[in-house]
């Protein structure tokens, strides 16, 4: 029984571990931009709009390049482009689709309208260098 129980722990620890590990989409907040900025971690800002067919592609190859294990520290932070106007103002964004990428406190690719997964990728990974 307890060769069980730790048995059970075990797994349970590795999988939270994993998934404090996995890369996160979550809806922009400055405060959270600024923290993950501050840290050093690799961010990146998806400025879309509901209507947008481009946003609509773009979004299922993000949420699968976020599976992979090279992206697995990065944070995707979604930005209303209807509703978020002042923060568009802020990034110096006219566009929906639009994908800009930190690494730490600096932006190191911005790209707009982009469906390509390979390409996206390659944008996406300019942050771990």
């Amino acid at each position: 029984m307890r060769s069980l129980l730790r048995t059970l722990f075990a797994i349970a620890s590795l999988v939270a571990l994993s998934a404090a590990h996995a890369a996160e989409v979550k809806p922009y907040d400055k405060t959270t931009f600024d923290a993950l900025r501050a840290a050093g971690k690799p961010v990146v800002i998806h400025v879309y709009a509901d209507w947008c067919p481009t946003c609509k592609e773009q979004t299922p190859i993000i949420s699968d390049l976020l599976k992979e294990p090279s992206f697995k520290d990065y944070t995707v932070l979604k930005v209303n482009f209807d509703t978020q106007k002042d923060v568009r103002k802020a990034l110096r964004v006219s566009q929906q689709s639009t994908l800009i990428v930190y690494h730490g406190k600096n932006e190191v690719a911005r790209t707009v309208g982009d469906t390509s997964k390979e390409s996206i990728a390659a944008t996406l990974r300019k942050a771990a260098s």
